[in-house]
């Protein structure tokens, strides 16, 4: 588990990177400052996830269900800025970043819906993970 959270850190590192070199062609270019950040941010939180993974004391099934929510949370969070970004929505849950921006209404729902699932994904996996690091 520990190299997959690494190596899945350092993906989503390079992807916040590569976003950072595109966004001045995106729709909503402050969106795309947002899903560069949170590429280089949550990143480097997989990669250290990773390093103390071996001081984290769960059952298997706990173990695979904090690595789930993570990586999952962690890459909705740079796919929804990212698509926010490039059609111009988000303006629900993040409306100073989107600012007079919004997309069809599917879209909107879209990003929505992401940006709320990432959210509790990154709660319970945190929190699961703060609970396996203080047994």
């Amino acid at each position: 588990m520990e190299k997959l959270l690494i190596a899945l850190g350092l993906v989503l590192f390079l992807l916040g990177l590569l976003t950072g070199l595109v966004v001045p062609r995106m729709r909503n270019p402050r969106m795309g400052v947002a899903s560069h950040l949170e590429g280089v941010t949550n990143g480097p939180f997989l990669m250290v996830t990773g390093l103390i993974w071996p001081r984290i004391h769960l059952n298997h099934a706990l173990h695979v269900v904090v690595v789930v929510l993570l990586a999952y949370g962690t890459y909705a969070n740079w796919l929804s800025t990212q698509l926010a970004a490039i059609w111009g929505a988000g303006r629900r849950f993040a409306p100073m970043a989107a600012g007079d921006h919004q997309a069809t209404a599917g879209r909107e729902r879209l990003i929505d819906a992401l940006l709320v699932s990432l959210s509790l994904a990154m709660v319970g996996g945190s929190v699961l993970l703060l609970v396996g690091l203080l047994r």
